[in-house]
């Protein structure tokens, strides 16, 4: 066991480094970047740009940027006409000035000690943006999974047992439909239900807490999280139980059918102890196999357009914002930290397994 364990934490270091291998490959060819962005924004917007860029001052130039004739040329899309000393700056700012290679290996580095840099946009580190943004994709998608989870297994072993009947064809109708609806629809139709104020103004419309948050009682901070986190949370658990609702009615359908489970049942025992004694430990090996898809799914992608939809600033819209905003320190941040977290739960789930089923010995796996 601790030999497999060993080789698997080993694993994780290659596996991260060729992640962000393979991504800092394809960003070198991907068109765009932030110092397009920032062109982009001197041409929209003249000097205003450079204030929000890195705090301001850091480019020692003032608020007017110089644009020299139109012979004047550049690599960058849209530079055209500035200042090659500007454009130098940006390039030293950004980091852009060094080689490919060079970039790489320093950035392999920093990333060992967990040292991302800072923002290119928001002039602050990766780290306490990540800090800011854990703990709310962490409380939608650790409740998400628990709620969806405890649904989907009792659900799924009911089916099971009642294949063929009424509960089992109208309650996969309403699995179906459940999952053919994107979560964001239902998060939209929750909003104008219960938020809007068109027909109720239950529900606040955005944020996990609210302005006054610190002022509550402890108490009244549970209440004030649970309020505002039932709307977002409702949208998100439609969508998500009804593939383990599935999975672990076909496991179950599986098992019973075995040769195992009749001789159990030959010998009398009740069907409860049939199915919890015998059949649910090698049933859920599957559902279990799938729990790190499903967490990484929950933490990600599954909650990205309900964070967006209910402004919640959690680590799918860091994400999405610093893609299209081409934030490389906070793009690479947060793929570091989504894969190490994808890497560590996938090993977890993998010891899980000797805990539902003992015959399991790592040992003898090889990696």
């Amino acid at each position: 066991m601790v030999a497999y364990i060993l080789r698997r934490l080993a694993l994780i270091i290659p596996t991260l480094i060729g992640i962000l291998t393979v991504t800092f490959v394809i960003v070198q060819f991907t068109p765009g970047g932030p110092i397009e962005n920032i062109i982009a924004q001197l041409q929209g917007t003249g000097g205003d740009a450079i204030s929000r860029l890195g705090g301001g001052g850091d480019l020692g130039l003032s608020s007017e940027v110089t644009f020299q004739g139109s012979d004047a040329t550049s690599q960058y899309r849209g530079a055209r006409g500035l200042d090659p000393d500007f454009i130098a700056k940006l390039e030293k700012q950004f980091g852009f000035d060094k080689p490919p290679i060079e970039r790489y290996f320093t950035m392999l580095w920093n990333y060992v000690r967990f040292d991302f840099g800072d923002s290119y946009t928001q002039g602050r580190s990766v780290v306490d943006l990540i800090k800011a943004a854990l703990p709310v994709s962490i409380s939608l998608g650790l409740w998400q999974l628990f709620i969806s989870y405890a649904i989907s297994i009792p659900l799924g072993i009911r089916k099971a047992v009642k294949d063929g009947s009424s509960f089992d064809v109208w309650t996969s109708a309403i699995i179906v439909i459940g999952y053919a609806i994107p979560s964001f629809l239902f998060g939209i139709m929750l909003m104008v239900l219960f938020a809007g104020g068109s027909f109720f103004d239950w529900f606040p419309l955005s944020h996990l807490t609210s302005e006054n948050f610190d002022e509550l009682s402890f108490g009244g901070k549970i209440l004030d999280y649970l309020h505002h986190l039932a709307l977002p949370l409702t949208a998100m658990v439609i969508s998500a139980f009804a593939t383990t609702t599935l999975l672990t009615k076909n496991c179950f359908l599986e098992e019973i059918r075995k040769q195992y489970v009749v001789t159990a049942r030959a010998k009398g025992l009740s069907e409860r102890s049939v199915l919890y004694g015998h059949v649910f430990r090698n049933a859920m090996l599957v559902v279990i196999a799938s729990f790190p898809a499903a967490f990484i799914a929950s933490f990600f992608t599954g909650s990205l357009l309900i964070e967006m939809l209910y402004s919640l600033n959690g680590m799918g819209l860091l994400s999405y914002t610093s893609i299209v905003n081409r934030d490389y320190p906070v793009v690479f941040g947060s793929l570091y930290i989504f894969s190490l977290i994808g890497l560590v739960i996938s090993l977890i789930s993998d010891l899980t397994y000797m805990l539902v089923d003992p015959r399991i010995d790592f040992e003898k796996r090889d990696v």
